[in-house]
């Protein structure tokens, strides 16, 4: 049987407590307190509370103290905390979100909107509690692969090709993790690590990027292409395998992947030391961090714009919505490879660094013959 929430409510008007209790606790297990000494002394001898309903004006110490201390203690600052308050001024309101509140239900009180509210914060808090769950699994999923491969890697000697070995066994393992979850396919990867590289070798000579690209780093940039989307083993499988469109909080959740990708990629970097043979990660870290910015700054995680975002990123960028475009997805049909091109170019200049689109154009063909050599089974088949 699944257990019921706990909605800890703190207010010193006994009517407001009696309405509150009437309207939740048909569905969950509800605790009044009548001050704040009283919640935070519930709170300090073990009481459980999922989320806080809390009243702002009360003798003694008001909600917005209580609300500081909770959310400065270690063991109470992740739980929601939602005022319930006559104030109707803006700076009251900001007061309350710098504290920490999650949000504010205006007297009198309306029991549908507190009902939704509630259970709208109750299912955004158990989200973001698995996702930290997960995020910690994977830091320690991450921490032992990379101890394996470290060892393995001390036992290598100085030759070119052993430190290739090493550099691929840590990419075969991270793919794994990637692969182990992703709800995209393995050909997606095999695709887009070949626009990559096809993409760089048609810009070697571009006065743009002739420094920075040279023989061995179009071929790391090829091996850490697969860990763009490594991030997402840590994003939760409702909302990773979610077959409709998001909602503005799962969306938040979901673009996650990136910090999340580029944290443990840079984790094996440290593990494996800081030698020149560790540096072949920075790639990998960079793809996966950097992939959904947006050449005018509209991306993310950072909102960078131009050269600010790596290369190696700005490569991806145009592979992995080339890929998603000519693929099926549950959201749509796959687009032909022609009609995919003319998307990317009206996304020119805005989405796209315009050198690298220019560089798609002239080896169109090899991409569509990429997309063809690793096409999906028929199930996902693309069109190119």
């Amino acid at each position: 049987m699944k257990q019921r929430a706990h909605v800890l409510i703190v207010d010193d008007q006994a009517d407001n407590l009696l309405i509150l209790e009437d309207v939740l606790s048909e569905y969950y297990d509800v605790h009044p307190a009548t001050s704040g000494p009283d919640a935070l002394s519930y709170l300090a001898g073990g009481g459980v509370a999922d989320i806080i309903l809390l009243d702002v004006m009360m003798p003694e110490i008001d909600g917005f103290e209580v609300c500081r201390r909770l959310k400065s203690s270690e063991s109470t600052r992740m739980i929601p905390v939602m005022f319930l308050t006559g104030l109707d001024r803006p700076e009251d309101e900001e007061l309350g979100f710098s504290l920490g509140a999650e949000d504010f239900i205006h007297k009198p009180i309306s029991p549908a909107v507190v009902m939704a509210r509630v259970r709208t914060h109750l299912a955004l808090s158990r989200a973001t509690r698995a996702l930290e769950r997960r995020n910690a699994d994977l830091e320690l999923l991450v921490a032992e692969r990379t101890a394996e491969i470290s060892e393995q890697s001390r036992r290598l000697v100085a030759s070119k090709q052993e430190v290739i070995a090493a550099q691929a066994a840590t990419i075969t393992a991270f793919c794994a993790l990637a692969e182990a979850r992703d709800n995209e396919t393995g050909n997606h990867i095999r695709r887009t690590q070949h626009y990559v590289r096809i993409l760089a070798e048609t810009l070697r000579d571009h006065p743009r990027f002739r420094a920075e690209l040279d023989e061995e780093v179009i071929q790391l940039l090829f091996k850490s292409a697969p860990l763009h989307d490594v991030g997402k083993v840590a994003t939760p499988d409702a909302i990773l395998l979610k077959k409709g469109k998001l909602t503005p909080d799962e969306w938040v959740i979901m673009k996650q992947h990136c910090e999340y990708g580029r944290n443990a990629i840079l984790q094996a970097e440290k593990a494996l030391g800081d030698s020149a043979d560790a540096s072949f990660l920075r790639y990998a870290a960079e793809i996966a961090y950097g992939h959904h910015e947006r050449w005018d700054g509209s991306g993310y995680p950072l909102g960078v714009s131009g050269d600010a975002i790596p290369l190696s990123a700005r490569l991806m960028a145009v592979a992995d919505v080339y890929d998603a475009l000519i693929s099926r997805r549950v959201y749509k049909p796959p687009f032909p490879h022609e009609q995919a091109l003319a998307m990317i170019v009206e996304e020119r200049g805005s989405h796209f660094d315009p050198d690298i689109v220019d560089a798609m154009l002239q080896v169109a063909g090899e991409f569509a013959s990429i997309a063809r050599n690793f096409r999906d089974e028929p199930d996902h088949e693309s069109v190119a």
